[in-house]
């Protein structure tokens, strides 16, 4: 409080209106810091990528999608490294954690959530939000200037709680809002979930789940400051209105709660290795979720060769499962056989019917990784139709560079060096290279086109 009386003392000493207009901005950046926070949020994410797990999202997220009206690619969908049960979206795009998809017992209950976060894109609440931002602003002048006049009028304790009071009152105003819009997009989320004929049990269990979280459960958690509906409150609405439908009971089918087991035990390998696979599936160890888990930390455990016949294992279990020769092709890989993982990453590709980009990405590597010569060609063809299908692969562009050198194609080999960089956050390094290997490559190209993008980013300047 004392700072906040100094700044405006110095404002009533100078009595300039640019300043005032300053101080305003910044009272209001900060009421609003965590509205502007979550919508800077896109920056920076720790990103995951996995072709298997990707390929359940979107079965995930398919049904709810066209029930509600959205293009199948209208919306991307993003997998965040981190071991929270949350998720969010922010205009077209939508994040979940990896710690949700291993933390939910079923399918239901991250497609409940999918079905949630499309309720608000559905009810347009981003948009509606912004507006409510700009009168939260106006509000906030409004604040701003009365406490100013106070200030002239000689009393500073005056102005400050003028002040005070308004930025907490619209800051109150804009969570009152949020709340509304949250349980909003819960009964919309039902609607989706009966239009497509699943149960909204799962969304009920992931609000109960929450109310066991000391975080949201706390007596002293004062519900006027939160952006989100009491646990309590949510699930006693959301408990009307889901037991009313007629697909409340309905189970997830046994092949698609094992795809999501397979998703958990994958990600519980990387996250804790196999105490935390063990943890999660210890009544079920030597069933095929747990034993891919378990196959996985040995893998990432340094041992490969205790990983890989146990990966021959599901796949005589599971033939045409595309993902289990994917996750022997890396094993191979890392054990420094790159021809047999080539064959496995070969055989992956043959099986996936939806014709993954990262899949073929991990073919070309294989084949540019045998060092045979016979192989660049090949490796570069497949490389460029893996990234056609999936541009958002630095480690692709890295993969694709490399073989360009090797090829003897310097300009290409800086062009794809420039969007891996790019892609990685290095945009000084990408505008670089994308500088050097323009000028060498034919004018309104795409790859010149893709280079002009890299060097007219604010960011790469």
């Amino acid at each position: 409080m004392a700072r906040f009386k100094d700044l405006l003392n110095k404002w009533l000493q100078r009595q300039n209106i640019f300043r005032v207009s300053l101080f305003v901005l910044s009272v209001i950046a900060f009421v609003l810091n965590p509205f502007i926070n979550s919508a800077q949020a896109q920056r920076g994410l720790p990103l995951v990528r996995d072709a298997e797990i990707e390929a359940l999202l979107q079965d995930y997220t398919g049904p709810i999608f066209k029930a509600a009206g959205i293009n199948k690619r209208g919306v991307e969908v993003f997998l965040l490294n981190r071991n929270e049960f949350n998720a969010f979206v922010t205009g077209t795009r939508m994040f979940i954690n990896t710690g949700a998809i291993m933390q939910a017992d079923t399918p239901n209950e991250i497609i409940g959530v999918f079905a949630h976060e499309t309720g608000h894109i559905v009810g347009g609440h981003l948009v509606r939000l912004r507006d409510r931002l700009e009168k939260a602003q106006f509000l906030s002048v409004l604040g701003v200037l009365a406490g100013a006049g106070a200030a002239a009028a000689g009393s500073g304790d005056a102005a400050a709680a003028i002040i005070t009071g308004s930025s907490s009152l619209t800051q109150r105003s804009l969570l009152a809002y949020q709340r509304e819009e949250e349980l909003a997009a819960d009964r919309t989320g039902v609607t989706l979930l009966n239009k497509t004929k699943q149960s909204s049990l799962g969304m009920l269990n992931t609000f109960k789940r929450l109310g066991k979280n000391p975080l949201f459960s706390s007596g002293r958690r004062d519900p006027f400051a939160s952006s989100h509906p009491a646990p309590p409150q949510r699930v006693a609405l959301l408990k009307t209105v889901a037991q009313k439908s007629p697909y409340f009971n309905k189970k997830d089918s046994d092949s698609l709660q094992l795809r999501h087991d397979l998703a958990r035990a994958k990600i519980a390998a990387y996250a804790g290795g196999g105490s935390l696979v063990r943890n999660i599936f210890g009544k079920n160890l030597n069933g095929i979720a747990g034993t891919y888990g378990i196959a996985i930390s040995q893998f990432l455990g340094g041992v490969p060769r205790k990983g890989l016949p146990l990966m021959d294992k599901l796949i005589k279990k599971l033939p045409n499962y595309p993902y289990f020769h994917e996750m022997k092709g890396e094993m191979l890989l890392k054990s420094g056989k790159p021809k047999q993982a080539a064959a496995s990453f070969e055989k992956a590709v043959s099986l996936d019917k939806r014709q993954n980009g990262l899949l073929r990405i991990q073919l070309g590597h294989a084949l540019l990784q045998t060092g045979d010569q016979k192989n660049l060609s090949t490796s570069i063809k497949t490389l460029k139709t893996g990234l056609a299908r999936d541009n958002y692969s630095s480690a692709g562009y890295g993969y694709l560079a490399r073989a360009y050198g090797k090829n003897g194609d310097q300009v290409l080999a800086l062009a794809a060096s420039a969007q891996a960089r790019f892609l990685q956050g290095n945009f000084r390094d990408a505008k670089q290279f994308a500088l050097r290997a323009q000028p060498h490559l034919k004018k309104g190209s795409p790859e010149w086109l893709r280079l002009q993008d890299i060097i007219g980013h604010r960011s790469g300047k």
